[in-house]
């Protein structure tokens, strides 16, 4: 079993010139300051990785400030890269004071997504000299498309889950719990380097596989099963997804023909997206197929979201999406027909949308799988 260090590489430091990315990305709304504060954000900045904190990005640097319990991690992960200050008690009075101290910043603004009603009050009383208002997803701009390193980091991912998957395909028998399954594959996960699940492990059998986001739960396999994986994995903080749907024991016609559809319409798909092309004419590429075969109705859910430091984020593919797919994005292709009593087939890849064309990230291997 490989180590943790075969997933693992050495990353360009890009945090300089992110900063200055998201200072270009203020100037049409007037604003030369901006609070940081949903984590994956700050750590994009600032490669900062603990669980509270708030980043402002002023003209010509950044400040961090968090509590007390990451003093000694935040300078050893920051770095050059912003001022960290460390407080003891209110983090917003001390983010306050950065900006009423900042010279010629007279509004800030902060992300609409991440912050509370409650902060945002908070971010408007009489105490500050400073005006804030919300802006919509300047830093997820950025992160939308992805650096060479980046890309890398979700590859060496999908290679380890993909691995992992390989190794417990042998437990995968009848009278064994879903729970049994997910453990088992959560730990290959964690042994073969995966910093950390970048969701909930989903193993669902049976008739229980006809629902898209089932919770892992105490049904015991049993023969003649669809049973549908969804499962993930981290490195560098990037993540990878990839679902396998497999039967357990000979499939029948039906199951057949349901999980060929879905192949034939997921490979369609991951070989026809491309950048430039709307997220709704991505969802159409495998839509369509499945559709034409009378399933339109069993495919709910959108064909696909982006990756990267988190599992779910810009772009959607789907159908209400009507701008066009950045180029290098790292995007999911899952489509997936379910039918409730029965069950369902999601079959899932990480595609990078390179400047040459779609570039598979995953192993790709989805060939149905009898065991």
């Amino acid at each position: 079993m490989p180590s943790s260090a075969t997933y693992r590489s050495v990353r360009p430091d890009l945090r300089e010139d992110r900063q200055a990315a998201v200072r270009v990305l203020l100037e049409p709304d007037g604003l030369r300051a901006l609070i940081v504060t949903h984590l994956p954000n700050i750590r994009y900045l600032t490669g900062f990785t603990g669980s509270s904190g708030a980043a402002i990005v002023l003209p010509d640097h950044v400040v961090l400030v968090t509590d007390f319990r990451y003093e000694t991690q935040a300078a050893d992960e920051v770095g050059s890269a912003a001022r960290v200050e460390i407080v003891r008690t209110d983090q917003w009075k001390r983010v306050r004071k950065v900006l009423n101290d900042a010279p010629c910043i007279s509004e800030v603004g902060f992300e609409a997504e991440s912050v509370s009603v409650a902060t945002a009050q908070r971010l408007s009383d009489g105490d500050w000299s400073v005006a804030a208002r919300p802006v919509r997803g300047p830093v997820e701009q950025l992160r939308a498309s992805k650096h060479p390193s980046e890309v890398e980091s979700i590859r060496q991912a999908a290679c380890l889950a993909a691995e992992a998957f390989e190794e417990v395909t042998c437990a995968i028998r009848p009278g064994v719990p879903e729970l049994t399954i997910a453990a088992e594959l959560e730990r290959a996960l964690r042994l073969r380097g995966s910093e950390w699940h970048p969701f909930q492990t989903i193993v669902a059998s049976g008739p229980r596989s006809a629902l898209p986001h089932a919770r892992t739960g105490n049904r015991e396999l049993r023969p003649g099963d669809f049973v549908l994986l969804d499962f993930g994995a981290q490195v560098d903080g990037y993540c990878a997804d990839l679902t396998r749907t497999v039967v357990l024991g000979t499939a029948d016609e039906r199951q057949r023909t349901v999980y060929e559809i879905v192949r034939s319409s997921q490979a369609d798909a991951r070989s026809h997206v491309h950048a430039g092309m709307t997220g709704a004419d991505a969802d159409a590429l495998a839509r369509s197929p499945i559709a034409a075969r009378g399933f339109g109705d069993a495919f709910g859910h959108s064909l696909g979201h982006g990756l990267g430091l988190e599992v779910h984020e810009a772009p959607r593919l789907g159908r209400t999406n009507d701008k066009p797919l950045p180029a290098d994005a790292v995007v999911t292709i899952e489509p997936g027909v379910y039918f409730a009593g029965w069950g369902g087939v999601r079959i899932e890849d990480d595609i990078h949308l390179a400047a040459e064309g779609a570039r598979l990230l995953s192993d790709g291997q989805t060939e149905l799988m009898e065991l």
